[in-house]
């Protein structure tokens, strides 16, 4: 693929997917500049906190960079290299359950449930867009599992009990990042049945698999800017309370 030519393309004015790659990135790469040099002003505690943030919009910017040339040159979904970006992104922002909890006792066993049940996630998600998409309706039962055992963490299981104990700040911020997996993170699922046959008691809601696809990558485009973005946000601020 040459880049100088994906580079060079023009965006239309009613390409929307291609137009969300093009704000996801830059978001997200200004959102990465950002935290890099808000490290320097954190407090050494925060300091790996705020980094994991950086690096999980910066890995984003760099894959929606990517995605946004392969959309232009084919007009396909870009899915493969999505989900190399949320095998990388997601378990980072489960991660930062792990670092903010881990003043008040959190033990590596959490971080690797968290890592585990991401991955899961995301394996099973994938299957079902694109390896076995006649049973993606199975695999998308998986995934959501995946989905709500670690919402069930950080709502009721360990990192929430962490979090009480950890102070005001960190609770604060906790829920709100459970929040973020509640709310922002359904998003995901709505991208699922839009671009997948069967995806909500066996219908497709959008007919047209072109038009299915497109619905898909705008639903999540906005949902990872969102998402990974608003993480980091709000670990910032938390780095912020603690220094004042």
């Amino acid at each position: 693929m040459n880049l100088t030519l994906l580079n060079a393309q023009v965006i239309a004015s009613d390409n929307y997917v291609a137009f969300t790659f093009f704000i996801g990135c830059m978001a997200m790469m200004a959102a990465s500049v950002f935290f890099f040099f808000e490290i320097q002003n954190t407090s050494v505690k925060w300091r790996t906190s705020v980094l994991v943030s950086g690096l999980i919009t910066f890995i984003a910017a760099v894959h929606y960079y990517y995605m946004r040339g392969y959309n232009l040159e084919t007009g396909e979904s870009p899915t493969f290299f999505r989900y190399v970006d949320w095998t990388l992104t997601v378990p980072l922002m489960c991660v930062e359950f792990y670092l903010i909890t881990k003043k008040a006792g959190a033990k590596t066993d959490l971080l690797w449930k968290l890592i585990f049940a991401s991955l899961v996630m995301l394996v099973t998600g994938y299957l079902g867009e694109t390896v076995d998409r006649e049973k993606s309706v199975m695999w998308g039962v998986i995934s959501g599992l995946a989905y709500f055992y670690i919402a069930y963490l950080v709502w009721f299981g360990e990192v929430a009990q962490l979090a009480k104990g950890a102070g005001e700040a960190v609770a604060k911020a906790t829920k709100t990042l459970a929040w973020f997996v509640l709310v922002g993170w359904a998003i995901y699922p709505l991208g699922y049945i839009l671009g997948t046959p069967g995806g909500l008691f066996g219908l497709q809601l959008v007919s047209d698999p072109a038009a299915a696809s497109h619905a898909m990558d705008i639903v999540y485009n906005i949902g990872d800017a969102v998402n990974k973005i608003g993480f980091g946000l709000v670990v910032y601020a938390l780095s912020r309370k603690e220094v004042a």
